[in-house]
């Protein structure tokens, strides 16, 4: 290309300032943008700095600016403005989805903390609860004190390496459980206890921590996905503990959540199920 081709292509393409009141975006966050590999323009003047852009490139600006205005983060417009054909529009829906599920859970608790402090009672949960027998498992285990905001972390690494060692086992031979033998909050730390079931009959190697769950009868409430965040998920625990005692049965050991099949929670649709909610119980001899 030749000088005078160069400075034609130059007078064709806007400055900062011209893109920045097309696209409407700060020079300030034009600037970001391109240091962070959001929007890069198209020419930088060697010896000035100057930035030009090319009129196609306000479409990429105005969707930033519209993603921002749904506070998605820098990070994810990123991969939506690199994504091949289609997979950014399903980027869109799946940040969308997390959000209205947050503003779902965020409503329920702005409720709760205003009937809180007008004195009011809070609303008891409508919800079936359901009652099984449940056999005796061998379990392989790990446990740990963890608050609130370690826990979804802890799990699933936990989780992982119990299903890799059960690979030595044949596998697991029932669904995962998620004992909670004390409160788990910001100042509370559980501990909990993360289990995969396994053949009894397969000898167990000594380093390995394994417990035997006695037989038992259960009450069990299942949860979808949309009533699967704190503070829903804790009514059920509530419910349960209420139905109980309604029914004049003893919970006789510590809550645990019940993980079966390979639905995981980022793919879950709003109704469908995730896990059991459920407590050892016992009735009351007539």
């Amino acid at each position: 290309m030749t000088e005078a081709e160069v400075r034609k292509r130059e007078r064709q393409l806007m400055t900062i300032g011209t893109f920045a009141r097309r696209s409407r975006i700060s020079m300030r966050a034009l600037r970001i943008y391109d240091r962070l590999g959001l929007l890069k323009p198209t020419h930088v003047d060697a010896d000035s700095g100057y930035r030009r852009y090319r009129a196609d490139q306000l479409f990429p600006a105005r969707l930033i600016v519209m993603l921002r205005r749904l506070d998605m983060p820098l990070p994810l417009i990123g991969q939506i403005l690199s994504a091949p054909d289609g997979a950014g529009g399903e980027l869109v829906g799946n940040y969308w989805d997390e959000v209205e599920r947050r503003f779902e859970v965020q409503r329920d608790l702005a409720r709760r903390v205003q009937l809180g402090l007008e004195g009011r009672p809070l609303p008891r949960e409508s919800l079936s609860v359901y009652e099984r027998d449940c056999p005796r498992q061998t379990l392989l285990t790990e446990q740990r004190h963890v608050r609130a905001t370690e826990l979804a972390s802890w799990i699933k690494e936990a989780t992982d390496r119990l299903l890799a060692s059960a690979q030595s086992y044949g596998g697991p031979a029932g669904a995962r459980l998620v004992i909670f033998h004390g409160e788990v909050s910001e100042d509370s730390d559980g501990p909990v206890e993360i289990c995969v079931p396994i053949d009894p009959a397969r000898p167990v190697e000594e380093t390995v921590a394994v417990r035997t769950e006695p037989e038992h009868r259960e009450a069990y409430v299942p949860i979808p996905r949309a009533q699967f965040a704190v503070p829903q998920i804790l009514s059920t625990y509530d419910a349960i503990v209420e139905w109980a005692a309604d029914n004049d049965i003893t919970i006789v050991g510590p809550s645990r959540e019940i993980y079966g099949g390979d639905l995981e929670l980022d793919t879950a649709g709003r109704d469908d199920i995730v896990c059991h909610v459920a407590f050892p119980i016992t009735h009351a001899r007539g």
